[in-house]
C-alpha cells in the first residue's frame, strides 16, 4: 500500500471509531487531526468534505460486508452442496463469529447515517439505497437457489425473504447495543435461522 493510502486508511479508521460511537454530526474534522496527526492539507487532500468522508466509510463498510459474505458461504460451500444447509450453515458461521466479538459488533455506519440523512447529500442516500439493494440481490439470488430444491412451505416473495434478512441483521446490531448485550444479535441471527429452516421444511443440521 502506497503512504497516500495508509494516510486515508488511517483516517477512515479514527473517523469509524468516531463515529460508530457518537455519531457523524458530533465527529469533527478537527478531532480527526488530532487523532491521527495528519495536517488540515492532508485530510482535505483525501476527502473534499465531511460527505466525501461519510461516503469512505459507508463504501468501506460495504466492501468488508461482501468480504465477510464472501468468505463465509464459501466457507459452507466447501462442507455441503445443497443450497439450504448452505444458507444454514453461513447464518451459523455468522453467529459465531458475531458472538467471538468481546464487544459485539461496533455498530452500522449504513443505519446511522440513514437515521441522519438530512446531514448528508443526496449521495449518500443513494449509496445507501444501491448498498440495501446489493443485499437484496445476494439474498434473493440465496432464495431463489434455495427454493428450487426445497419448495417453501407457503408463499413467500423473494425480496421480501432477503429484505427479513438484512432487517433481522442489521435490528440485532441496534437491539445489541439498546440493551447493552452483545449475545443479542447471535440470538437473533441463530432464531433467524430456525425461521428459515422451517420455512423450506429442513430437516437437520
Amino acid at each position: 500500500m502506497t503512504k497516500g493510502g495508509e494516510t486515508r486508511n488511517r483516517i477512515l479508521d479514527a473517523a469509524h471509531e468516531a463515529v460508530v460511537a457518537k455519531g457523524f454530526g458530533a465527529t469533527s474534522i478537527d478531532e480527526l487531526l488530532a487523532v491521527t496527526g495528519i495536517s488540515k492539507s492532508g485530510f482535505f487532500y483525501h476527502f473534499r468534505d465531511k460527505t466525501e468522508l461519510a461516503k469512505a466509510l459507508i463504501e468501506r463498510y460495504f466492501a468488508e460486508d461482501e468480504r465477510i459474505y464472501d468468505a463465509l458461504f464459501a466457507r459452507a460451500r466447501d462442507l455441503v452442496d445443497d443450497p439450504l444447509q448452505v444458507f444454514l450453515l453461513t447464518l451459523r458461521f455468522l453467529a459465531d463469529a458475531m458472538a467471538d466479538l468481546p464487544r459485539g459488533h461496533p455498530g452500522c455506519l449504513v443505519a446511522l447515517s440513514c437515521y441522519h440523512e438530512r446531514q448528508f447529500d443526496a449521495s449518500v442516500r443513494d449509496l445507501n439505497r444501491e448498498g440495501a439493494l446489493m443485499w437484496r440481490r445476494r439474498f434473493r439470488a440465496m432464495f431463489d437457489e434455495i427454493a428450487g430444491s426445497h419448495p417453501p412451505r407457503t408463499a413467500i416473495d423473494g425480496d421480501d425473504f432477503a429484505d427479513m434478512i438484512s432487517s433481522v441483521l442489521e435490528g440485532g446490531i441496534v437491539m445489541s447495543k439498546a440493551l447493552e448485550d452483545p449475545a443479542v444479535l447471535p440470538r437473533q441471527i441463530l432464531m433467524l435461522r430456525t425461521f428459515v429452516r422451517l420455512a423450506f421444511q429442513a430437516g437437520t443440521t
